[in-house]
């Protein structure tokens, strides 16, 4: 072992031997223990290294004893620390209240309690839900009950090792600027002693399906043509949760909406934070799809649905021209929502000259296309639906939202929620197919029309993983070789914008620098080529990734193209996979 390492062990144990006191329990002294003694140290400096940082979108972690990892004193920390800050911010508020709900993982409903213990003890009313919950529903809560914030312990779709906690501000968005660096300075300050975990029980309120029939309610209320779920009632619907809190509220309001062929798949609506059946959680990776696409098959169904843990993602599949069953990405599920809402709220006279809609910098400019089209104002924003919710917040009382959404089988279908929300997005997406249907389409036929009237484009995501201290450092030096040394062509198309969001400049091919016009600045690069082709780099802000979203674009003069723009597109990602070292 060199001194370096020598040094980061004795670092690792020394913060170790603060976890040894009474303020920490028996269990997690022992496993401080196994660690220190322990000839292998790998697990000590996994779980010491560093703290669990409070960034933006709050913690996420793997679950277990030390400062790098989810458990009930970096919880309770998190927490003691926005307590302190809503009572800083709320002087003038007779009582501050919150929302406190968490998904099917293990350790949810410990932590979730935890906090509500710790916001009580602080004087803070808290609104706990009675089980779990999708993770809408608590952004929709806070909205009902006027809170100040609210807290969702969720890692969303991360392995089942994770576990994490997002913090939300009184508007019902995750939290951003300023106040996401304000709880950052809060929660920095704080020490386990600070921390009051003994709560108050008569501030803390049970909430369930009281707030389940409210909220139903309001999903409901946009639903667009109800004559044409009438008519296709019989509708085949195939749906799963993945074991997780999707099963609480997305077959009530698929009943609601007036469809009642919706199976279930069995096994998956079991609740496990093992997640048995699939190897992850994740609807945007196929393998999770197959036991629902398996009963498709067996009933001759119209429509796949699966939603993540936390049910704020939708992943779908549907038949292709040939009757095979065939996965529809977020990017095409976003493209399919927009051009319904725009066509169908011109067809109905619902349009508003007022409407807009909203997507992320990342997610396909064929949006950008129907917008332009359609004559419908279109916002572009930063990845995650906290900065929706941001261009929500601006317009609030001059512009009308109709449907915002971004590539990762995220979509928000309207506003009384301000973050992505599959509860409303399957619903319409039910209504969607019976629309179709109820023209003698399939999805897969209407996504063909989408193309050829909108151009086509081809998506594809590469997600490089770099756990750990040394893949920190590897992600911020990837990035900064990318700056330093921008490409001049990726794949053998030549560069004509570069964009920088971490300074806010834009470059085009002659050289000229304009600015950028974004709420504050992202560590996000974005290359357009002048064939039409996009290539955005960004590292994840919730798991130890680089992200590469590349958007190819093919000529397509009739559906019968599809497959062979598919496949040419697929040569082009490999080219500028190669273009770019990956």
């Amino acid at each position: 072992m060199d001194n370096k390492a020598m040094e980061l062990v004795a670092q690792c144990e020394k913060k170790a031997q603060m976890w040894l006191t009474p303020a920490f329990d028996e269990e997690t002294q022992e496993q401080i223990k196994e660690m220190l003694a322990a000839e292998d140290k790998t697990n000590l400096i996994e779980s010491f290294y560093k703290d669990l940082e409070f960034g933006t979108g709050g913690l996420r972690g793997i679950m277990g004893a030390g400062t790098n990892r989810m458990n009930i004193y970096t919880v309770g920390m998190a927490t003691q620390g926005l307590a302190n800050y809503l009572k800083k911010v709320f002087t003038d508020k007779k009582q501050i209240s919150v929302v406190v709900c968490h998904d099917c993982r293990n350790n949810s409903r410990l932590f979730a309690e935890t906090v509500a213990d710790i916001f009580s003890a602080n004087d803070i009313k808290v609104y706990l839900f009675e089980d779990m919950r999708p993770t809408p529903e608590c952004s929709f809560a806070i909205r009902h009950f006027g809170c100040q914030s609210g807290v969702n312990i969720t890692a969303s779709h991360n392995p089942k090792e994770y576990n994490g906690y997002k913090a939300y501000w009184e508007d019902g968005s995750q939290v951003i600027t300023p106040h996401d660096k304000g709880i950052i300075e809060e929660v920095n300050k704080v020490r386990i002693e600070d921390v009051k975990f003994k709560g108050n029980k008569e501030l803390i309120q049970i909430i369930g399906k009281d707030v389940d029939d409210i909220y139903l309610e309001k999903v409901h209320s946009i639903c667009i043509d109800p004559e044409a779920i009438k008519r296709q009632k019989d509708l085949k619907i195939v749906y799963t949760p993945l074991h997780g809190t999707g099963m609480m509220l997305i077959p009530q309001s698929l009943k609601l909406w007036g469809f009642e062929n919706v199976h279930c798949v069995k096994e998956q609506m079991v609740r496990s934070g093992d997640f048995p059946t699939v190897v992850s959680p994740n609807p945007e990776n196929g393998e999770a799809l197959t036991l629902a696409i398996r009963d498709a098959k067996a009933i001759d169904a119209d429509i796949v649905m699966a939603s993540d843990p936390d049910a704020d993602r939708v992943g779908m599949a549907c038949k292709n021209d040939k009757g095979e069953w065939v996965l529809i990405n977020g990017n095409q599920t976003c493209l399919i929502f927009l051009y319904y809402i725009i066509t169908n709220r011109k067809n109905m006279g619902k349009m508003q000259p007022n409407d807009y809609i909203v997507k992320t910098i990342v997610t396909t400019e064929v949006i950008r296309k129907i917008a332009e089209k359609q004559n419908i104002e279109m916002f572009d924003c930063y990845t995650g639906f906290k900065w929706i919710a941001y261009v929500i917040r601006q317009n609030e009382g001059k512009k009308n939202y109709i449907g915002g959404g971004e590539e990762s089988y995220g979509f928000m279908a309207q506003d009384f929620v301000r973050d992505k929300d599959a509860v409303s997005a399957m619903s319409l997406l039910a209504e969607i197919c019976a629309w179709a249907k109820d023209n003698g389409k399939t999805l897969y036929e209407v996504l063909m029309d989408i193309y050829m009237e909108y151009g086509f484009s081809f998506e594809h995501t590469i997600n490089v993983v770099r756990p750990g201290k040394t893949g920190a450092e590897e992600i911020k030096q990837m990035m900064e070789n990318f700056r330093k040394n921008p490409p001049k062509n990726i794949g053998g198309s030549e560069i004509a914008i570069s964009k920088d969001f971490s300074t806010l400049k834009q470059t085009d091919a002659e050289g000229n620098v304009t600015d950028l016009d974004m709420p504050e600045t992202s560590n996000v690069l974005q290359w357009f080529c002048k064939d039409g082709n996009k290539v955005s780099v960004r590292p994840s802000g919730t798991e130890p990734k680089i992200k590469f979203y590349l958007e190819v674009k093919q000529n397509m003069t009739s559906p019968a193209d599809y497959v062979r723009c598919v496949e040419e597109s697929k040569k082009k990602v490999e080219a500028i996979k190669a273009s770019l070292g990956l």
